[in-house]
């Protein structure tokens, strides 16, 4: 375990994260989130953090040294695609057992490495530590080690059990994992003067394919993404890269940070949410090529590129303009979402009412105050009381959130839509842009929003009665009151 100390202490000194800068020596050995209370792993625990971060590398087994519950409640917990190897899908577990918690497990995860290379001969095995094994003292590296030795085949250890913080740290502890174990371990066939690197993009429902379409135009190639739709030797090599952009810090800023260092890929970070956020990304991409020797009319290129493909988007979303326009969404995500979809939606006139900010990084908030300016409503912690309160007093018209907040919206009748990682729709790019605000407008217009806050046939029957003449004499002992979210009148009884 004091391995894993010191690299838990060596990304809480992460000097590239904007928070850790205004921190004195003390402040940052503490880290920058609080330790887990017990029963709060569930979903949010480092194992968790590691394994989002890295199961989108399609082509590796992917084997869970723990209980098999640790790995059914992570498995294809994204919606990461895959254009090859399906491996990536298949649950791999060492499902240790009462037994194994007296003795060890070492043995059993060493017999479950030479199972998975005997079965199915992938190019490598990363192996997940969780709270069992790592609270009994088993050694996944010296496992990893020998079997790495005996099989010949990389064996990479990824030692992030939950109980050693959030899931936002498990993210940066897979990072270090292939930065110790996989990267410059490699060397690809040929390189070029456009080869770049993608890190922190996961490509969920296929959002990289919307992109690397228009790279592949320009003739950049993508020599890797870290770790959307990857394959093992694409990362091994990934260190050969003339640039890198990074779509999410608050993940993977160590793993840029240090690729700067060591191979001296310079960075930027950036979006591809948003037709000004693209276009900005695509320009940034070129300067830093044409840095680092591509030629100069690359930038000539890559404006042309932009300016075509910015009037097909803008052409596409007129139509939604009139119908969107002086809409309220309420956002609650976090981490780059939180300021790059706020840019997005900005650019069709709708109105964002509010925008979370608790998974986000100062840098994160700095952005989204001077797209929204310096009073924008930025929301640390919204409870499901407080987002049910702002849609049925209709201070948004429809919530942008992920799969757990959507009864919230459904319980005030109001729209809601998914921009976090379970959704099932691609939305980067120019054309991601516009699939974006399609959705988006399906929502907020579908029908059945007038049916379900239409009254039930009794009460609007009752309510009729109670506007008849002489509903007074027929029912005198009554009173009737309006309801505030049926807008319509309801008969309730006099007490005695």
């Amino acid at each position: 375990m004091s391995t894993l100390s010191s690299k838990i202490q060596d990304v809480f000194n992460e000097p590239g994260c904007g928070k850790n800068q205004g921190k004195s020596d003390k402040e940052r050995k503490k880290g920058c989130t609080k330790q887990l209370q017990p029963g709060g792993a569930a979903g949010g625990c480092a194992f968790d953090g590691a394994k989002i971060a890295l199961q989108p590398i399609t082509d590796v087994a992917h084997l869970v040294h723990g209980p098999i519950a640790c790995e059914g409640n992570s498995w294809d917990n994204r919606g990461a695609k895959s254009s090859g190897s399906r491996l990536y899908r298949t649950g791999f577990t060492t499902d240790i057992n009462e037994t194994d918690v007296v003795f060890g497990g070492e043995k059993r995860l060493y017999k479950s490495i030479r199972e998975i290379v005997d079965k199915y001969d992938p190019p490598a095995v990363f192996v997940y530590q969780t709270c069992v094994p790592a609270m009994i003292g088993d050694d996944i590296e010296a496992v990893c080690k020998a079997a790495s030795e005996k099989f010949g085949k990389p064996v990479v250890p990824v030692n992030a059990p939950g109980f050693v913080g959030v899931k936002n740290l498990g993210n940066k502890l897979a990072g270090e994992a292939l930065l110790e174990h996989v990267i410059g371990t490699r060397e690809p066939d040929y390189t070029t003067p456009y080869d770049i690197n993608i890190i922190g993009e996961y490509n969920l429902a296929g959002e990289l394919w919307q992109v690397k379409p228009l790279l592949d135009e320009l003739g950049i190639r993508v020599l890797a993404c870290i770790s959307g739709d990857a394959k093992y030797h694409e990362v091994a090599q990934s260190h050969r890269a003339r640039a890198a952009m990074m779509v999410c810090s608050k993940a993977m800023i160590n793993v840029s940070r240090k690729m700067e260092e060591r191979y001296g890929i310079p960075f930027f970070e950036g979006s591809f949410y948003g037709i000004g956020d693209m276009s900005d990304s695509l320009r940034e991409i070129a300067r830093l090529l044409i840095e680092r020797g591509a030629d100069a009319e690359l930038k000539d290129r890559t404006e042309a590129l932009i300016a075509r493909e910015e009037a097909r988007a803008w052409a596409a979303l007129e139509p939604y303009r009139e119908r969107l326009a002086g809409k309220r969404v309420l956002l609650i995500t976090g981490g780059v979402k939180s300021w790059s979809v706020v840019a997005a939606l900005q650019e069709v006139g709708l109105e964002i009412v509010g925008t979370s900010v608790k998974k986000s990084t100062r840098e994160d908030k700095e952005r989204i105050k001077e797209i929204m300016g310096e009073e924008a409503h930025m929301i640390e912690d919204m409870t499901p009381r407080e987002m049910y309160r702002m849609l049925s007093e209709a201070r948004a018209d429809i919530m942008l959130s992920g799969g757990r907040s959507q009864f919230v919206a459904l319980k005030a009748k109001m729209p809601w839509m998914d921009i976090n990682q379970e959704r099932h729709h691609a939305f980067a790019g120019y054309v991601g842009m516009v699939e974006m605000i399609r959705r988006l407008d399906l929502a907020l217009h579908n029908p059945i929003w007038q049916q379900v806050r239409t009254p039930a046939p009794w009460l609007a029957a009752e309510a009729s009665n109670l506007r008849s003449p002489d509903a007074a004499q027929r029912n005198p002992g009554s009173s009737g009151v309006t309801s505030p979210d049926l807008g319509t009148t309801a008969c309730i009884p006099a007490t005695a």
